[in-house]
């Protein structure tokens, strides 16, 4: 089942308000450090936050990374990247001096206490399709008994209140092209001087060196995280995104794991399973198969460098639609609720607008797209056409220099800033 909803999660909120207050008078009496940075990942150790963070340690920017689990630690370890728990004192006082505060999800990436006064980085993860932020209604979503008491509507104005809040707080959130800088806008409430053009650092690796090293490594990490595979296997990556907490209605029935398996022993192909961590439904074959491995972020924390590896992409809303054009991959859209989703989040523009008119509306349909994808040439063409003129919509650079015009816009951003209010180092 799922492990967030945003009725759950705003519920938390609004029970933390004294944390909050708390950590705002915190903030008011420690200085913030002149140079020090702090990082985290609602993902772990990779994103957005991890090439910033290589352009940072590359100048001996003094910063760490907050981290949740022993996990994000060990694997932060191995790049040699210093770590601090986020929820320790240590963790609150490291935000509470930092200087500069680097995210991809929200201030919960770090400890959310203690952000007030630092100059803040929204990286996101990822372009958004589905709508996001003050734009989605989902944001405001209350639990079960909240949301039918009298106070529904005097709370949603609370919330509403916390979020603008937040989202004022933001110095930066980059954006890959001028078409997306307005989506962003908009779900941050944020002036356009904030949204500038970068690119997004998180996208780099699919356009440095050459697209044979680039598949090259890929299939060496896929198979070091999901066990061997043949030389010659084509490889399919299905990431469905998550549904705010309700079930996926795209997991397969029993009947549809049989076709499932039957195709991709026809196609000679190895499905792997990108679930969202925060999504609910099991995508397990009623058997064990060598052909349908599990690819979750226990696996690999971001598979965006593994986007190369892959051969067809099959997905519903989710930004990997945006990040595989760079490759570019062809895409088949299997997204059997778009009415509701759309009624429930929302699109930015027409879901037709990226999956043109012939998604896949459940298991069989795809698996017909996908043996066309696969076996048919004028077909895979047809589709990598489509990612192309995806690609030339919403990425403005493809140049692998997004992370080092995010960093230069931050150097220059929290310099601006501590001058403007008159803080010297300390």
């Amino acid at each position: 089942m799922a492990s967030f909803s945003f009725g759950a999660g705003n519920a938390r909120k609004l029970a933390a308000l004294p944390l909050y207050a708390a950590g705002r008078l915190l903030t008011l009496v420690i200085p913030r450090s002149r140079d020090q940075w702090v990082f985290g990942c609602g993902a772990g150790i990779g994103d957005g936050a991890l090439a910033v963070w290589q352009e940072a340690a590359a100048e001996g920017r003094p910063a760490v990374w907050l981290v949740s689990s022993r996990r994000e630690a060990t694997d932060a370890a191995a790049r040699g990247i210093p770590t601090v728990p986020k929820s320790s004192l240590h963790g609150l006082w490291r935000t509470a001096r930092a200087r500069v505060v680097v995210v991809t999800h929200g201030f919960g990436d770090v400890n959310r206490y203690a952000v007030s006064g630092a100059f803040i980085v929204q990286l996101w993860h990822g372009i958004p399709l589905k709508r996001i932020g003050l734009d989605s209604p989902e944001t405001l979503r209350l639990p079960g008994p909240l949301a039918r008491s009298r106070a529904v509507q005097p709370v949603r104005t609370l919330l509403r209140a916390m979020f603008r809040g937040a989202a004022r707080r933001i110095d930066i959130v980059p954006a890959a092209s001028h078409a997306v800088r307005g989506r962003l806008e908009s779900a941050f409430s944020l002036p356009h001087h904030r949204v500038p053009v970068t690119g997004e650092p998180r996208v780099d690796v699919l356009s440095r060196g050459s697209a044979e090293d680039r598949r090259t490594l890929a299939r060496a990490e896929i198979s070091r995280a999901v066990g061997e595979l043949g030389a010659d296997a084509r490889l399919v990556l299905y990431a469905p995104t998550w549904r705010d907490g309700a079930p996926d209605p795209a997991v397969p029935s029993r009947d549809e794991w049989e076709g499932i398996l039957e195709a991709l022993e026809r196609l000679d192909a190895v499905l792997l399973v990108r679930s969202h961590p925060l999504g609910a439904g099991e995508y397990v074959p009623p058997r064990p198969s060598e052909r349908v491995r599990p690819l979750g972020r226990d696996l690999v924390a971001d598979v965006t460098p593994l986007l190369p590896g892959v051969d067809v992409l099959v997905t519903d809303y989710s930004s990997l639609a945006y990040d595989s054009a760079l490759v570019p991959l062809p895409v088949v859209y299997l997204a059997p609720d778009v009415d509701e989703y759309a009624r429930r989040r929302g699109f930015y523009g027409r879901y037709a607008d990226v999956a043109g008119t012939d998604w896949a509306t459940g298991w069989r349909e795809a698996l017909a797209q996908l043996d066309a994808v696969l076996d048919d040439e004028a077909e895979r063409a047809r589709r990598l056409d489509a990612a192309r003129a995806l690609s030339a919509r919403v990425h403005r650079f493809r140049d692998g220099g997004s992370a080092r015009r995010v960093y230069r816009a931050i150097l220059a951003g929290s310099t601006r800033a501590a001058d403007a209010a008159g803080r010297g180092p300390r």
